[in-house]
């Protein structure tokens, strides 16, 4: 996810460039020793408000991306940027907060030495000039980066702990490939994006041990870069269910007019889809939705190998937010959240995301299993193939994605600079 303004630019680099002039005189002890734990970002290009820039500039402008907050237990050695666009950034801060910007990866991970030289690395692959494959999901080059990664590893004798942003790949046999070289050469891994763990209002998960039959959802955005949030969210729920994950069975993705149908034929639970719509703050005095606001409706259908059904629903025009409800099957209650985030800088969800990324550096334990994103990965790359065949429902028994919940939502500190939810 990125944030939705792009402005300000001059300002930032001005600003970046007072910090650097000050870091020296009037910063605080802990911010001019370096700590001992130094990691390389690798990223496809680096600009203002880019995920490389939300993630990385907390471990140089502290999480208030500012100067003004807390500082990172990790230190950038280095930065590898794969594409320069017009207004990159990263330049600029390699010259006021003294970091190399290398020439390749391997340069990244050695730091101009013979053998891995860093005690992580950032996989930062969500911006650039990318093709799209046929279904329409962003190309980055995670698999190149992750190769060449590999290539240190083996060079060296040696691994450490890798993140990667958002999806493993865009397509299942990179991200099945990136998985088992992790397993095979026992490397830390960990992906995903910042919205499982963000603020929910209200501070609502899915009972561990509980048993669902399902759970509607809401999202908006472009369906291989938003739909990922939505999937990857509904994930993180799913998971504590009884018996935890057992994989998925089918996907089918429908659009258009099917949607509508599928909703007024009663394919999903109904009150379930109105408990999701409430929670968007646009319906929560029970405003109807406008199907004629919506030009292009789609409905995502995932079935699980357990019988849990998944319907999110991407409604354009009508819908700008990530919400979800779910019925218990012992008593048939219902229980929904919104997965809020915080648009403006300084998007203080991405520090909930570094946290996480700082744990497992730091002790090479993933803070969440790296098989949700898997499986999510997989889901949103079968369903878009669903989506260019016509709505075709399709089999995924390589979808058999078997795991127990090691983590668990719990409710972060309020958002700096936040508003009230009823006000977002």
């Amino acid at each position: 996810m990125t944030l939705n303004v792009d402005r300000a630019c001059v300002g930032f680099l001005a600003m970046v460039v007072w910090l650097g002039l000050i870091m020296g005189e009037s910063a605080p002890a802990s911010a001019q020793e370096p700590s001992e734990h130094r990691v390389a970002a690798v990223v496809t290009e680096y600009r203002h408000n880019s995920h490389a820039d939300v993630i990385v500039s907390r471990l140089l402008l502290t999480d208030m991306l500012d100067g003004t907050g807390k500082d990172s237990p990790l230190t950038l050695a280095s930065l590898y940027t794969d594409q320069r666009p017009a207004n990159d950034i990263s330049r600029l801060l390699a010259a006021s907060h003294r970091f190399p910007i290398a020439l390749t990866i391997e340069e990244a991970l050695t730091l101009e030495t013979e053998n891995l030289a860093v005690d992580g690395v950032l996989l930062i692959a969500e911006h650039g000039d990318y093709p799209f494959s046929e279904t329409g999901n962003h190309q980055y080059p995670k698999r190149r980066f992750w190769n060449e990664t590999l290539e240190v590893f083996r060079k060296s004798g040696r691994v450490v702990p890798v993140f990667i942003d958002k999806h493993l790949s865009d397509n299942w046999e990179d991200a099945s490939f990136i998985y088992e070289t992790a397993r095979e050469l026992k490397i830390p891994l960990m992906a995903g994006s910042s919205v499982p763990g963000t603020w929910r209002h209200p501070p609502a998960d899915v009972d561990r041990g509980a048993k669902i039959t399902e759970i509607v959802a809401f999202t908006y955005g472009s369906t291989d870069a938003y739909g990922f949030h939505a999937l990857e969210a509904v994930q993180s729920l799913a998971e504590q269910r009884a018996g935890g994950e057992t994989g998925v069975r089918t996907v089918q993705c429908l659009r258009g007019e099917a949607v509508w149908q599928a909703l007024d034929e009663g394919k999903c639970d109904r009150e379930l889809f109105e408990a999701a719509l409430r929670r968007v703050p646009a319906y929560q005095d029970g405003t109807t939705i406008s199907r004629e606001a919506v030009r292009d409706p789609k409905l995502m259908i995932v079935q699980y190998e357990d019988g849990l059904r998944v319907f999110v629903f991407e409604l354009n025009g009508a819908v700008a937010n990530w919400t979800a409800a779910w019925r218990y099957e012992k008593d048939q209650t219902i229980e929904s959240t919104l997965f809020w985030t915080q648009e403006a800088r300084p998007a203080a969800h991405f520090t909930l995301l570094l946290n996480g990324i700082e744990a497992m550096m730091l002790t090479g334990k993933p803070s969440w299993p790296v098989e949700r994103t898997l499986l999510t990965s997989g889901t949103l790359d079968a369903l878009l193939l669903s989506l260019t065949k016509g709505g075709e429902q399709i089999a995924t028994p390589y979808l058999d994605v078997s795991y127990q919940p090691t983590w668990r939502w719990q409710e972060p500190p309020p958002p700096p600079q936040g508003r009230p939810w009823n006000e977002q």
